[in-house]
């Protein structure tokens, strides 16, 4: 495992500019652990421009071979903190899965992910999707041009199946989302059966980020969610097409966080905002000046210690455009956000969507009161840090006042109907009205017994 770490002097930690208001670590040697996606970028960026070593941190960073491994690292304490889905933070801290307190400070970017389908399988949707003036596919692509597909498949007995990342990652739950938003069953969970495909017309199951092309291309999988670069990657590859972005799902949705336990934040607090000020510094680094660093971070990234992809693959997304067929490239300037739009700050809406689907497939067995998501997402995103470790960076001359939400209460305004691919706006205020309004999925006090919906 390749590992990648600071060793510096004292005369130059003396001399930086940044450490003129040192907090007083109660740890300075951290682990932290990454998956290879290019979501990771404020870890490498922080670590290579030298915002780690401002605050007095050495820091090492371990690429970590699965989501899972990852997890139990900050558990166990062989890691001090990690690249991590949104959603395992959550689930840990509610018992989903392994049981544990994990918080977050920090909250790493929005969008970022995309839905890719075999050759084949783009080429049976192709008569379904609506096509622009100049023979082009209209974006964004709807899971019903899918759904005669997967009708065709289930006459023929062969099931239909995608991969996903991991039970509780982003990927799932947006998979699940466009699949449905298409008026296609993505199946359901009950403590009893985690596979997560009672009542399933489309099968979804857990492949690692890396492993998606090559699992795609020996028919193992028909199609799958994942970040970049492995959706570009099977353009390159000429492999895959991938149908459409969470950008065109759900604009500027919440992606990944940092994620370390709850013990740690308490033995380590000045640690902990000192970590999260070199976070935010990468952040900025990689929006700032209309993305102008982008270049040099697709570099950084397609180093094989981080991301290991070629650097055209990776910068397909990163600077702002996508590539879906072969050759139609179309400006997505937001496909990858760092730090506009208040990307960072860990919001309690951004939590309670999670959880909310969680609720909706079973994940969250019971029915839950409006209060118990507005608490879970409290004890799990935490915003007060975040906020302390902004103001430092403020007062040093190293951010702006004004690109931090310093009077919110932890709820972005509404997300509109209109930013959203099945029309239904989302209010992290009202989660169980949210979960009502979903024509497909538990709500109220629906449960799953065997293969039923119960009321």
């Amino acid at each position: 495992m390749k590992t990648v770490k600071w060793l510096l002097a004292s005369s130059v930690l003396v001399a930086s500019p940044a450490m003129a208001e040192m907090l007083d670590l109660e740890k300075d040697e951290l682990t932290f652990g990454f998956i290879k996606l290019t979501d990771m970028a404020p870890l490498a960026v922080a670590y290579e421009n030298g915002y780690f070593e401002d605050e007095g941190l050495f820091v090492t960073l371990e690429a970590q071979a699965n989501w899972k491994v990852l997890l139990d690292g900050v558990i166990d304490g062989q890691l001090d903190g990690a690249h991590m889905l949104a959603g395992q933070p959550l689930a840990a801290t509610i018992g989903y899965g392994t049981k544990a307190h994990i918080i977050t400070p920090f909250s790493m970017d929005l969008n970022g992910n995309g839905i890719t389908v075999s050759n084949d399988i783009w080429e049976q949707m192709k008569p379904h999707i609506p096509v622009m003036a100049d023979g082009r596919p209209q974006h964004p692509i709807s899971a019903s041009a899918l759904a005669p597909v997967v009708e065709d498949y289930k006459n023929q007995g062969v099931p239909f199946k995608m991969g996903m990342v991991f039970p509780v990652s982003t990927h799932n739950y947006e998979l699940r989302y466009w699949l449905a938003a298409g008026g296609l069953e993505p199946g359901y969970y009950s403590p009893e059966d985690v596979t997560g495909q009672i009542g399933a017309d489309v099968f979804l199951s857990v492949t690692p980020p890396p492993q998606m092309p090559s699992t795609m291309e020996a028919g193992t999988i028909f199609g799958y969610c994942v970040g970049e670069p492995w959706n570009q990657q099977a353009v390159f590859k000429g492999i895959g097409v991938p149908v459409v972005t969470d950008y065109e799902l759900w604009k500027n949705n919440p992606e990944k966080v940092f994620g370390i336990s709850a013990e740690f934040a308490a033995e380590n607090p000045n640690t902990t905002i000192a970590l999260t000020k070199a976070l935010i510094r990468a952040a900025i680094w990689l929006d700032e000046d209309n993305n102008a660093n982008r270049a040099a971070a697709v570099e950084m990234l397609s180093r094989s210690e981080y991301v290991g992809a070629d650097e055209a693959v990776i910068a397909n997304s990163m600077t702002g455009t996508f590539e879906y067929e072969e050759g139609d490239i179309r400006d997505v300037p937001d496909f990858n956000v760092f730090f506009r739009y208040n990307a960072t700050y860990p919001f309690y809406s951004d939590a309670i969507w999670y959880l909310s689907q969680m609720r909706r497939w079973g994940q969250i067995a019971e029915p839950k009161s409006d209060e118990w998501f507005f608490d879970t997402a409290k004890s799990v995103y935490r915003p007060d840090i975040y906020l302390q470790a902004a103001r430092l960076l403020v007062d040093e001359d190293l951010a702006n006042e004004t690109d931090f939400p310093w009077d919110s209460d932890g709820f972005k305004a509404p997300t509109p109907a209109s930013d959203i691919i099945d029309g239904i706006a989302y209010d992290g205020r009202t989660p169980n009205a949210y979960l009502d309004s979903l024509p497909i999925g538990l709500k109220g006090t629906q449960t799953i017994s065997g293969s039923e919906i119960l009321n």
